[in-house]
């Protein structure tokens, strides 16, 4: 099998270990040439990229996206990886970086005796800070110091931040590579900050006054500070010299290849087995190949008898067979004869049947297919005209009984004020002298009566009121349920209409991609925004997140969007207008439809006017929809 035809063919996941073995063997040997000038390098499993030229940091870089990469196939990342091994373990000197790092890499001048913290960490330190009302301390973002160092060439995998409890504490720790390169990243870090005289020396130095920021290489005595930065380098490093790392690192090489040295013993083992086996078949499928000619011999024999026995009986039946057609024969000529006259009778007949079925089935089929469109157009015009009536029906009740509601409650307000009257007069009458009056005493217990009277109607009144409230409620989820059966229908309305359905609170990821595509190339941008848009979709439907501040509007409270919100002044900053505007626009749908979920629903939509549809405008739509269609039919 050729190149070409082994490169169509892909590894498993499982066997990506052994390729990249096989493919590190191979870059050794030298079946693969790297140097493309004095002191640039080329990717040899890249030659239709457009980049092809590298200094030795960026190759390997580009090796270990390659490899790391989730959307490549396994043969690839297995030979990247081989690529990083090679350029880690043998384009690397004792000294430092090879020529081919240049000299915009240099070399590094270190002792391989000293202790260092490592994973490679710098210290940065005299970070800016200010102070809040609140008594804490804050100060920029990792993310911006971090951008800062990659632009000058240091390429930190990220800067921490160190906080207490007084907030930001000024410092920040600076992670990098834990391979070679990070080294000479981190080397190069505090050279910068020395050439600078803001190193490690100059930041204890008492004789000067301290401005600006100040980094140097954690060390072993920085891992041994009681104070934020030991204990932070303390939890995440551990101190390490670079012979130790060297010496660790020859370990695990020898280990690994003992252990590729018992696997290829075992498999070697296994192929001799193998081997064994196969001659052991090889013997018995002689023996039986033996077997089976005799029986193909003897076979061949009992046939041979047999055809001779068949062609005897055949050459009989054939003389009888000729007798007999011979008297067919005569026979059939008569037979002709009389066929060809009737023929000459049927043809006309035949002719005009065949045009008599023809056109009958052709009708037949016609009158079914209108039979059934008829059906469909019946049932279609039955269903619409169904969903109109009884929505006009409901909205009919539902007035009467809110003009009923508004008649009962006048009422009742009516009847409160007379009775609330007469048991102010019969308070008054009581108060007055009534000793020996029997007319008074009279009046008061008429009054009495009347209250009571009242109060019964008013009883009555309130429970008609209350059947009439829940008949109103169930009306009200009939509605509902009426809108939620439009809103499913709707959704499968061709969106060009000026009415259909909008998911309230759906983030537009378009703002996103442009963004990205102003950062990134195009292979990378839609999955950099389609991961930017899933971070922002969870935080939209955080419950917990709520960036909105309340004013007062012509004397009513409203929700607004905070500027100081600190996730979208970042959001803002980084990417722009774009994608700031669709997330407040998805915030402000998702607090106005559906504040206590916080996720998407779908809402009958007027697109022409930019807001929420009624019911009966919906309905309105969909029969204008119908009647249009309907028109169109019957054209």
């Amino acid at each position: 099998m050729d190149h070409s035809s082994e490169e169509d063919i892909d590894i498993s996941e499982s066997e990506i270990s052994e390729y990249e073995e096989k493919s590190y063997e191979e870059l050794k040997n030298g079946s693969h040439s790297l140097e493309l000038s004095y002191k640039t390098l080329t990717c040899p499993y890249c030659p239709r990229k457009r980049k092809r030229d590298y200094l030795y940091r960026d190759l390997l870089q580009h090796a270990s996206d390659v490899g790391r990469s989730r959307k490549r196939s396994a043969r690839e990342k297995a030979k990247h990886l081989a690529l990083v091994k090679y350029l880690e373990n043998d384009l690397l000197t004792e000294g430092g970086l090879s020529r081919y790092g240049g000299e915009q890499e240099g070399s590094l001048s270190v002792n391989y005796d000293d202790q260092y913290v490592w994973p490679w960490f710098g210290i940065v330190v005299n970070i800016p800070t200010r102070l809040t009302e609140d008594g804490k301390r804050y100060g920029e973002s990792g993310s911006k110091l971090r951008d800062d160092y990659r632009s000058r060439g240091f390429n930190p995998l990220k800067v921490q931040p160190l906080w207490d409890y007084r907030g930001h504490s000024g410092t920040a720790l600076v992670m990098f590579d834990k391979r070679w390169p990070g080294l000479h990243d981190a080397m190069k870090f505090e050279k910068a900050y020395e050439a600078d005289h803001h190193g490690k020396k100059d930041w204890y130095e008492n004789t000067k006054q301290k401005s600006g920021l100040y980094g140097w290489v954690a060390r072993a005595d920085d891992y041994k500070l009681n104070n934020i930065i030991g204990e932070n380098l303390q939890k995440m490093g551990d101190v390490k010299t670079i012979s130790g790392l060297m010496e660790e690192e020859a370990r695990r090489q020898d280990i690994l290849v003992s252990k590729l040295t018992h696997l290829i013993e075992v498999k070697h083992k296994h192929l001799r087995e193998m081997e064994v086996r196969c001659t052991d078949t090889a013997i018995r499928m002689d023996i039986i190949i033996g077997e089976k000619d005799k029986l193909v011999q003897g076979y061949n024999e009992e046939i041979r008898k047999m055809q001779l026995s068949a062609r005897d009986h055949y050459h009989r039946i054939f003389d009888d067979h000729e007798k007999l057609k011979l008297q067919l024969e005569s026979q059939k000529n008569e037979l002709e004869l009389r066929r060809v006259e009737l023929e000459k009778r049927e043809a006309q007949n035949e002719s005009e049947r065949r045009k008599l079925s023809e056109e009958i089935e052709k009708n037949a089929r016609r009158n079914s297919s209108l039979g059934l469109a008829a059906l469909e157009q019946q049932k279609a015009d039955e269903n619409i005209m169904k969903l109109a009536d009884d929505h006009k029906r409901e909205k009919e009740q539902l007035d009467a009984k809110i003009i009923q509601l508004e008649k009962q409650l006048d009422m009742k307000q009516k009847l409160e004020l007379e009775i609330e009257q007469l048991r102010g007069t019969v308070k008054v009458m009581r108060h007055m002298e009534v000793d020996g009056d029997a007319e008074l005493l009279k009046k008061v217990e008429a009054l009495n009566n009347d209250i009571r009277d009242k109060e019964q109607s008013l009883e009555h009144l309130e429970a008609l009121s209350q059947t009439l409230i829940v008949k109103e409620r169930m009306s009200n989820d009939e509605l509902q349920e009426g809108r939620k059966e439009l809103i499913n229908f709707m959704k499968e309305v061709s969106s060009r209409a000026h009415i259909g359905v909008k998911r309230m609170g759906n983030l537009d990821a378009r703002p996103f991609v442009q963004a990205m595509k102003q950062m990134f190339n195009e292979e990378d941008a839609e999955d950099k925004a389609s991961e930017l848009c899933s971070l922002w979709e969870e935080y939209l439907k955080d419950p917990g997140w709520h960036p909105f501040r309340i004013i007062t509007v012509e004397g009513k409270d409203k929700e607004i969007i905070r500027e100081d919100d600190e996730k979208l002044k970042s959001l803002k900053n980084e990417l722009g207008e774009g994608p700031y505007n669709a997330v407040v626009t998805a915030l402000l749908e998702i607090n106005e439809y559906n504040p206590s979920g916080r996720y998407i629903i779908s809402e009958l939509w007027n697109y022409g006017q930019g807001r929420r549809t009624t019911l009966k405008e919906g309905i309105a739509f969909l029969l204008k929809q119908w009647k249009t269609h309907k028109r169109k039919r019957n054209m």
